[in-house]
């Protein structure tokens, strides 16, 4: 398998996403969709949906990074990794945030958008830098 690790950028900590296979992805930012968008035939009057980030907080004062408190429903991912461009690589969600309920679409992609997520059941408590997404393969173009 090739070193994943050359076609990501802006890792959070690099020893701990690459300690299983793959490339752990973590999450930078979570999103509500707030207004619809519009796809269309022809792409002339494709809009994009209206967004608006996700409230977080701290479970405690002295913690370092923030929770997210997501109901069920629907929300957008924002990694805090890139990919460098060099390669079409398959991501998908890690056994964890599946186990807990929650998945997202695998996906072959050269760049990460913000990707759908769903939660179901009770809900899910998502902590900024949360490793939720693998990449599993790249093909170098």
């Amino acid at each position: 398998m090739a070193d994943l690790s050359e076609y990501v950028t802006d890792a959070v900590h690099e020893q701990t996403q690459t300690d299983s296979p793959g490339f752990d992805l973590t999450v930078a930012e979570v999103y509500e969709v707030v207004d619809p968008g519009r796809i269309d035939f022809g792409g002339g009057e494709l809009e994009p949906a209206g967004t608006a980030p996700h409230a977080s907080a701290k479970r405690d004062p002295e913690d370092d990074y923030d929770w997210w408190t997501l109901r069920a429903g629907q929300y957008l991912v924002e990694f805090n990794e890139s990919l460098t461009g060099e390669a079409t690589v398959t991501v998908q969600p890690r056994t964890e945030l599946l186990e807990r309920g929650a998945t997202h679409p695998t996906l072959h992609v050269d760049e990460l958008p913000r990707i759908p997520l769903s939660v179901g059941g009770a809900g899910l408590r998502l902590k900024a830098n949360a490793r939720v997404s693998t990449i599993v393969d790249a093909e170098k173009r």
